[in-house]
């Protein structure tokens, strides 16, 4: 583990949102989940009242079971989008040229099965959203760090972001010709900036980075949930713990120093409905409840920047904790910076620290 706390903290321009952060002591509900992000999906997928984002931290939990094979995941996603009609009262994906379901439940390997018709389960229209959702989560995962390109002009951000992205896709997908040349242009295009990571890669063909700086490609983004509706959806989730602890005869509880009562998980929960809770903007939340959210939002915060001074260290390149930085900040949503007190003069500072270092470096490699 790195530690940071013998010396004194070079980044401390960064403001107080990084201070605070720091000083926050670890959460182990964040760590180590318990099941409580199936138990989420499940619910998301089964309540038209109710959409609520996962964690990365759930999302890893669930990436820990064994993985089935995928004509079960087949037959589970057909299941799933039978289920998503009957909730939402349709009987198809498309209607007038707009989409009746949300995909956001499915995970990669499902989306993947029905965009391929794998099985032949699946309709035209079936296969068009789910492969329309794909891209989504493409651009989506790409979107920080095309964001920190354009900032600074290190390309080298968005090819790595872009081949581990690649690099996720399950057996079946890495087994397709698509995959396989994406991920060829896309490592042709990051071995490039290994040399020079301030020059656009050029000359590749099926570069999607290249596409993507350039304009000549239109990211695929779905519809950003209204912040009224991620905050009913969070307070309907926190009710619903509140009540089964109800059911056990125990009081739900939001600090884990107290003796008695059912610690409430806010694991599952993403960086978003996490903000809804702590800026409370329809106040819907208690001041407990308020509290914990601010704690984990917190816990979350000081654990991205540890992440990106840990990579910064290991690379070997001062470079990579602004860069890492900047991912975060062009990674959170309004709200979520406005709840983690990240404003624009905290990007700017990792702006011109990246910029400084970026000319340090230079001088001493001439």
């Amino acid at each position: 583990m790195t530690s940071i706390g013998t010396t004194p903290n070079p980044y401390a321009q960064y403001g107080s949102a990084y201070a605070r952060a720091a000083a926050t002591p670890s959460l182990a509900a964040t760590l180590s989940g318990d099941g409580t992000a199936g138990e989420l999906s499940a619910s998301a997928t089964s309540s038209a009242a109710t959409n609520l984002t996962l964690s990365d931290a759930a999302r890893a939990q669930l990436a820990k079971a064994p993985l089935p094979d995928f004509a079960t995941v087949t037959n589970d996603a057909r299941v799933t989008l039978d289920r998503l009609y009957t909730v939402a009262g349709v009987k198809k994906p498309i209607v007038d040229g707009k989409t009746t379901i949300d995909l956001s439940t499915l995970d990669r390997r499902s989306l993947f099965a029905i965009s391929t018709n794998n099985g032949g389960k699946f309709t035209p229209d079936e296969q068009a959203v789910a492969a329309t959702e794909l891209k989504q989560r493409f651009d989506k995962a790409l979107a920080p760090s095309l964001a920190t390109t354009r900032l600074t002009g290190d390309y080298s951000v968005s090819y790595k972001s872009a081949l581990d992205y690649l690099d996720g896709a399950s057996d079946e997908e890495k087994a397709t010709a698509t995959w396989a040349n994406q991920r060829a242009a896309v490592l042709k295009g990051y071995q490039a900036t290994q040399q020079d990571p301030n020059k656009a890669p050029t000359g590749i063909p099926g570069d999607p980075i290249a596409a993507a700086l350039a304009g000549t490609t239109s990211p695929t983004t779905g519809n950003t949930r209204d912040f009224s509706g991620v905050a009913s959806d969070v307070r309907s989730f926190l009710d619903r713990q509140k009540s089964e602890a109800a059911k056990s005869g125990k009081e739900l509880v939001y600090d884990s120093r107290r003796k008695t009562g059912q610690l409430a998980d806010l694991s599952s929960l993403d960086n978003r409905s996490l903000s809804a809770i702590s800026l409370n903007q329809d106040k819907k939340f208690s001041g407990e409840e308020i509290f914990a959210a601010k704690q984990e939002l917190n816990t979350r915060t000081r654990l991205a920047v540890l992440d990106a001074l840990k990579q910064s260290q290991s690379a070997g390149d001062p470079r990579q904790f602004s860069l890492g930085i900047l991912k975060q900040y062009s990674s959170m949503s309004a709200e979520e910076r406005q709840a983690a007190n990240w404003t624009q003069d905290f990007q700017d500072a990792a702006i011109k620290s990246y910029k400084s270092t970026s000319t340090l470096l230079s001088i001493l490699k001439s």
